[in-house]
């Protein structure tokens, strides 16, 4: 039943326990494959290309659709983009389980992105406009962003395990029964919303600049990131960014923006976007490092090195609930600042970690880590969608959620770079006699080029390369730990400025901060 008072009562909480599942599954889908890379090489015979479009085609639609389909679910109806998503998305989800080429999987993956982003949006912006009361619409969006964190922790884990056991199609297969519970189950416990007023032509043309920005500038980031220096990357981020430029031309002369460049004159929007942002660079950047340092450095297998990373989980759902249940009492600038130091903290405890240290202080320094930034997550989720007009909550969610694609593209990028800069360096007077040519060629590049040298060296030559390896790939986390240091403390006073004007979740907004923009 519904309450009557303004809070949500029984049908929308099983509302929002049917939408933590598409969330769940959203995430899941980034990570699943990361240990069905051999299984795809050898049943699929994919070239090296067609491998990284494999792993990659989900995330980069994903990122650039999410935007214009959030803005179609403000207009046709929040529910029925999302029943159709998840509906696609099943449907996707067998066609890669049972591919036969890897062509068509590369194509069921763009579906997957594509069947993502149409529903993803809808989930947020359905949370905004179902809870009324502002501490159970906190407390439904910690569970959506706890969901999200879960979803991208437990992906590889979940498609490690099912690779233990079947074949790797498997690992498309979880999302099909989750999937058919929302559809089978929204038209019950989710209302239909949209933005009544809005009449006038969806923006085409937005969309596809939409599309045009946010797609090259993550592939570019992303490459550069992965691969170092690239001509064609850059030239494609420097495109992305250009495009960037007119579609920002385009929604302020357009009749019908896609999305209203208003919502960023809302203080609180903007800096909830900034901040998310910067979380999101915190928690994924390092990721890189806290998977590698398990398998490379102390010699865990992947599924086992994935097991042993769910521990940091504990932090992230300490996290959710305590700022979750502090939200009604505290300033959010007090909570946005105390979750950046948080994580600033954690990077501290990361430069003190070297190859010798027991494995238990990367995880704690990890959990550390996330804690801190899902604590800032679970408060800016809800300041973006509550500082937005109810008829744009499906835009605003969306542009949430690309900022923190582009949060975690950005991470991998500049703590990624800053480590393997640092790695190159130090092992460059560091490896042994016996390494020449290609294998020290390869073993400059990366610590996982370095494991492959040794393995076909063996002996006390493969054991010294390992260990200068080990201990240069400690310095360069050292180095990226201390950046990241820099960019929470830095953080920290960014939203004490930024939200130091809000009051507490639920209290009146500031006089000067309009609440509903003219459209």
């Amino acid at each position: 039943m519904t309450a009557t008072n303004g809070l949500a009562g029984r049908r929308e909480w099983t509302g929002l326990a049917v939408l933590l599942l598409p969330t769940l599954v959203l995430a899941m889908d980034m990570g699943v494959l990361f240990f069905a890379v051999p299984f795809i090489a050898t049943d699929l015979h994919p070239s090296g290309t067609q491998q990284l479009w494999i792993m990659d085609m989900y995330s980069f639609l994903l990122a650039g659709l999410l935007i214009p389909m959030g803005a179609l679910g403000d207009r046709i109806g929040r529910r029925k983009l999302l029943m159709a998503g998840t509906a696609g998305f099943a449907a996707a989800s067998l066609v890669a389980a049972y591919a036969d080429g890897a062509a068509q999987l590369i194509a069921a993956r763009a579906l997957l992105g594509i069947f993502g982003a149409v529903f993803g949006p809808s989930t947020l912006a359905l949370i905004r406009t179902t809870f009324h009361d502002p501490k159970q619409r906190q407390a439904a969006i910690g569970a959506w962003s706890g969901m999200m964190m879960a979803g991208v922790t437990l992906g590889p884990v979940v498609g490690g395990l099912l690779l233990d056991h079947f074949w790797w199609g498997s690992a498309f297969l979880p999302a099909v029964p989750l999937m058919l519970v929302t559809l089978a189950a929204a038209p019950f416990v989710l209302p239909e919303q949209r933005a009544a007023e809005r009449t006038g032509r969806f923006d085409l043309l937005g969309a596809a600049l939409s599309m045009a920005t946010v797609l090259p500038v993550v592939y570019g980031i992303k490459t550069l990131a992965v691969e170092g220096w690239s001509p064609l990357a850059a030239l494609v981020l420097a495109a992305g960014l250009a495009v960037g430029a007119g579609l920002v031309v385009r929604l302020r002369t357009a009749a019908n923006p896609l999305v209203d460049l208003g919502l960023f004159r809302i203080r609180t929007f903007s800096g909830a976007i900034t901040v998310n942002t910067i979380a999101m660079f915190a928690m994924i950047g390092f990721t890189l490092f806290t998977s590698q340092y398990l398998q490379l450095v102390k010699g865990l297998s992947p599924l086992s090195a994935s097991l042993w990373a769910l521990l940091p989980s504990l932090g992230v759902g300490a996290a959710v609930g305590g700022f979750g249940a502090l939200a009604g009492k505290v300033r959010p600038a007090i909570l946005l600042t105390t979750g950046f130091l948080i994580s600033a903290a954690g990077f501290a405890l990361i430069t003190q970690i070297g190859p010798d240290t027991p494995m238990a202080a990367v995880l704690v320094a990890a959990g550390v880590i996330a804690a801190g930034s899902v604590g800032t997550i679970t408060i800016t989720a809800d300041m973006v969608v509550s500082a937005a007009p109810a008829d744009r909550a499906g835009a605003a969610g969306a542009t949430s959620e690309t900022a923190q694609e582009l949060g975690g593209s950005l991470g991998i990028a500049i703590l990624g770079a800053a480590g393997a800069a640092i790695y190159r360096t130090r092992l460059d007077g560091q490896l042994p006699a016996g390494v020449t040519g290609e294998a020290a060629s390869a073993a400059r590049d990366t610590l996982g080029g370095a494991a492959t040298v040794a393995a076909q060296l063996g002996g006390e030559t493969a054991e010294r390369l390992m260990d200068a390896a080990r201990a240069a790939f400690a310095d360069g986390m050292h180095v990226a730990a201390a950046v990241g240091v820099v960019f929470m403390v830095a953080a920290a006073l960014t939203a004490n400025r930024l939200m130091r004007h809000l009051p507490p979740a639920g209290a009146e907004r500031p006089a000067d901060e309009p609440k509903v923009l003219a459209a």
